[in-house]
């Protein structure tokens, strides 16, 4: 279950400039921020890696599970974690209405980056 606000969530809904900062491996140091694209369904926010499980943000959010994020003006402390694959058609359709019209959308709904969707959380003390 998510813990953003339903406000938060519409702003992260309405924003295009998610950046992504996975730890390094030492726990502790931000990753360089990254610009992924995201969307929210069923209230939590999600992010594909465009060069799927070999991306190197998205092998640091599965490897440290944690990191920070800046989106819609905001910073946040985060979480992350893979979804199950029962939600790949709910996201992919939620990327379709978000990002429809670009020529970067069909590459983003194949199984690479399918394969390495995340589950960004807020992080807790």
């Amino acid at each position: 279950m998510s813990n953003w606000s339903p406000e938060t969530l519409k702003r992260f809904d309405a924003a295009d400039d998610l950046h992504v900062s996975p730890f390094r491996g030492d726990g502790t140091t931000p990753g360089t921020p990254t610009w992924i694209w995201s969307v929210v369904v069923d209230g939590d926010l999600y992010a594909r890696a465009w060069n799927g499980r070999r991306s190197s943000w998205f092998h640091a959010a599965v490897e440290q599970a944690a990191g920070g994020i800046q989106i819609a003006g905001e910073q946040h402390d985060v979480a992350f974690d893979e979804p199950g694959p029962d939600l790949n058609s709910r996201i992919d359709a939620a990327y379709e209405q978000k990002y429809a019209g670009s020529s970067y959308l069909p590459p983003m709904l194949q199984d690479g980056p399918t394969a390495a969707t995340i589950r960004i959380r807020p992080r807790t003390a």
